[in-house]
C-alpha cells in the first residue's frame, strides 16, 4: 500500500502522511545504500534499541542518542565504564535500557575487532550478506514485504556468534532495509527507482 501525499508524491504507507520527521526519513535516508563504517554501526545499534519500540520513537531521539553515545564513535564507546553506564541510564533523552546500553559497548569492542582483524571494513563485512549489492524487491503493498529472509538470518547468526546483542533476524532485516542493502520501497513509491 502507498499513500499519495499533498505534494503529489506517492510514498510507502509506513511513513504515514503527516509526520514531517518520518516523511523526511523515508525520502532522504531509508533505503539509500550506506557504506560508511561508523554510520552502519550507528544504524545497527539504533535498530537494536528499537526492539520492542516503534522506529519513530528512536528516530525522534536520534540526536539525543548521538550526543549521549559520543557520535557513535566505537573507539570511545568501547572505553565506557560503570560511571558512564549510570549516566546513560539517567539520560531521559535516550531509551534507558541497561542491556541495550551494555550491548552497545560490547558491539563497539566487536566493531573494533572486525576493523582491526584484517578482514576488511565493517561495511564490507555487512554488505557481504547481500553479495555487495542491494537486493531490489518488487512488492506492490506492505502485505508483500518480508520481516526477515535468508540474508538477515545469516547476518543475525554471524553477528550473534561474534557477540553482538539485539540483532535477531527481524532487526537485521529492518537494518538492511534502512541502509539500502534491501530496497523494500514498494514499486509505486517514488523512492523505489531512485534508490
Amino acid at each position: 500500500m502507498t499513500i499519495r501525499h499533498a505534494d503529489g508524491l506517492i510514498r510507502c504507507a509506513w511513513c504515514g502522511d503527516s509526520d514531517p520527521v518520518y516523511i523526511a526519513y523515508h525520502d532522504e535516508e531509508w533505503g539509500v545504500p550506506e557504506w560508511d563504517d561508523q554510520a552502519l554501526f550507528e544504524k545497527l545499534i539504533l535498530d537494536g534499541f528499537q526492539a520492542g519500540l516503534s522506529w519513530i520513537t528512536i528516530l525522534r531521539k536520534r540526536d539525543n542518542f548521538r550526543a549521549a553515545f559520543d557520535g557513535f564513535d566505537p573507539a570511545v564507546i568501547a572505553t565506557y565504564d560503570d560511571a558512564k553506564v549510570e549516566a546513560l541510564m539517567a539520560d531521559a533523552g535516550i531509551v534507558r535500557n541497561r542491556a541495550k546500553i551494555m550491548g552497545t559497548i560490547a558491539g563497539a569492542k566487536l566493531w573494533l575487532e572486525i576493523m582491526g582483524a584484517g578482514k576488511g571494513a565493517f561495511a564490507d563485512y555487512l554488505w557481504s550478506f547481500v553479495d555487495g549489492k542491494p537486493v531490489v524487491t518488487a512488492a506492490h503493498g506492505m502485505g508483500e514485504l518480508l520481516t526477515q529472509d535468508a540474508s538477515s538470518q545469516a547476518m543475525s547468526k554471524d553477528l550473534k556468534a561474534r557477540g553482538f546483542k539485539f540483532c535477531g533476524p527481524t532487526i537485521c532485516y529492518a537494518f538492511m532495509e534502512a541502509v539500502g542493502m534491501i530496497n523494500d520501497h514498494v514499486v509505486d513509491c517514488h523512492r523505489h527507482s531512485q534508490v
